[in-house]
């Protein structure tokens, strides 16, 4: 089991991560690589919100408070950066190098250093440097469109900050860590939520080469209008999901809601002319039993249905509980396990790297800074502990 010298596990350990990330996705990103190993550093500025909206991604993280703004800052910055794999930051194109912290200054310095960014539009384009969220980056990428069943449909920000910025980001400093090894060198990682999302949509793209979809998001069968393929509302006023793509889990489906007078061959099962008249009474059929009513019957077959759960019924799913996907705290705080899993180190799971909790002193002075110079920059308010 790898293990650094603050004992933290994970096929990570032994990395070094400074991350000046502040809000989005970035320290999604960054609490990632500290779950599976990475020592991070994770640099706040001064003025915080009355709350901190980076919190719930502070695991397995040391902070400090650096002033970015002040030339004695920056230069913390840029020394704590000599001794770093990885350094990330998530801010609009420019503001990094206004700072004195772009790529070109930290890797002159450090010529190993995987240099990430994560931004919503990317370094280049002429969207680059304009003001944007989730929602504005899906919709120019195209996953808005096909979201959604009257209209496009708003998803919360897992899909485009997490799933196709934080992710993205990942996979970008570990293939970058890979050539290092054979390499020496670092280079800069320009994660966009848009290239992301826009890269996810690859098989609808083959489905329109391939002649299977016409592009209209009414006849994407992913997209909700299927009504083998969407979410349905239970009598008790919860909501189940079906995804009975296949011919045969079409037809369990069918048996199951008892529309036995329904044709379950794939002709019919994709003749979209019957798709709305289908997917009314199938919505129904699902308004006549509550929802654990639904769940027991589609797990008792070989089908494609589960519950839509909310946030406070995660912990209690049995197939959560027996992973450990989510846990919840006798507080009723929840808690994500690490994923993926890796057989080398299942602790990881049930007991993900804690935070950290080291003055701005004892971190600082683990950088090669003097006493004196410890003392002079906590004079000036240039650092301080978090």
């Amino acid at each position: 089991m790898a293990v650094d010298g603050q004992g933290r596990r994970g096929p990570l350990a032994g990395l070094r991560v400074l991350d000046l990330s502040g809000l989005g996705p970035a320290p999604f990103a960054t609490m990632m690589l500290a779950d599976f190993g990475a020592e991070v550093l994770s640099v706040r500025r001064p003025d915080p919100l009355p709350f901190d909206p980076a919190a719930a991604m502070a695991r397995g993280k040391d902070a400090i408070g650096v002033d970015l703004r002040s030339p004695e800052g920056q230069a913390v910055a840029r020394r704590l950066a000599r001794s770093a794999d990885i350094f990330v930051e998530g801010f609009r194109p420019g503001v990094m190098e206004r700072l004195g912290l772009g790529p070109e200054v930290l890797m002159a310095d450090n010529p190993g250093l995987i240099y990430a960014r994560l931004t919503g539009w990317g370094q280049s384009g002429p969207y680059a440097k304009r003001a944007g969220h989730d929602i504005n980056y899906l919709a120019i990428s195209g996953a808005l469109a096909v979201i959604g069943e009257d209209k496009p449909t708003a998803p919360p920000g897992l899909l485009g900050d997490l799933a196709n910025g934080s992710y993205t980001m990942m996979i970008g400093v570990l293939m970058a860590l890979v050539e290092r090894q054979r390499t020496g060198r670092g280079q800069v990682v320009d994660a966009a939520i848009v290239d992301g999302a826009s890269y996810m949509l690859g098989p609808m793209f083959g489905e329109l080469e391939l002649g299977l979809w016409d592009g209209d998001p009414d006849h994407a069968m992913l997209g909700g209008k299927a009504p083998f393929y969407g979410v349905y509302r239970c009598a008790d006023g919860k909501w189940f999901s079906v995804g009975a793509i296949e011919q045969k889990f079409y037809a369990a489906m069918l048996s199951i809601l008892g529309l036995d007078d329904v044709d379950p061959s794939a002709e019919a099962q994709m003749d979209r002319d019957r798709w709305p008249a289908l997917r009314e009474r199938i919505a129904a059929a699902f308004l006549t039993k509550p929802q654990a009513a639904w769940t027991e019957a589609f797990g008792a077959v070989d089908s494609c249905g589960a519950p839509v759960l909310a946030a406070g019924e995660l912990a209690a799913d049995p197939h959560n509980a027996a992973r450990g996907t989510v846990t919840a705290d006798g507080e009723g705080i929840l808690t994500a396990a690490p994923a993926p899993r890796l057989s080398e180190h299942p602790e990881l799971v049930t007991a993900p790297n804690p935070r950290g909790s080291r003055p701005a002193d004892t971190i600082l002075a683990e950088a090669g800074f003097t006493a004196d110079e410890i003392g002079e920059l906590t004079a000036k308010k240039a650092v301080w502990s978090l």
